[in-house]
């Protein structure tokens, strides 16, 4: 229990920190980035609503929402799923694209201050590890239900 209890710990505490210096540096939510990150991975800056949900960890209404805000912000547009008309697919614009160039380097030395430069190489991979075999049950246990 140990470390199921430092793991929540850690988590809060690093995410907190890596939400508060990303808003104070652009003013960018964390959850923004996380959107755009996922967009700008996917082929031509485009998920469906449902995949992009699951790929951020939230529910499909709170994804609405969100992509709502970034939508009013320029970031995201969305657009019917041409393979589907009853899907929509949410598409990043340019200023989304320029935003989360702006925006990555402040996400990314945090990530470091916060997290990776208090690992050995060692360390890091120990931990990558663990998660990756949890994550790997997880999945098992899913298939399962």
């Amino acid at each position: 229990m140990r470390a199921w209890r430092l793991f929540l710990e850690v988590h809060a505490r690093v995410v907190n920190r890596l939400e508060l210096e990303l808003r104070e540096e652009t003013g960018m939510p964390l959850t923004w980035y996380d959107v755009l990150v996922q967009l700008s991975e996917a082929p031509e800056h485009k998920l469906r609503m449902q995949e992009l949900a699951r790929r951020v960890l939230i529910s499909k209404s709170g994804l609405t929402r969100l992509v709502d805000r970034l939508c009013a912000a320029g970031y995201v547009e969305r657009e019917s799923d041409p393979e589907d008309g009853r899907g929509t697919l949410a598409v990043m614009t340019r200023a989304g694209v320029k935003a989360l160039h702006e925006a990555a380097p402040f996400h990314l030395a945090g990530i470091d201050r916060a997290f990776a430069s208090r690992l050995t190489a060692k360390d890091a991979d120990a931990v990558a590890v663990a998660m990756q075999r949890i994550l790997d049950g997880l999945d098992l246990d899913e298939g399962l239900s």
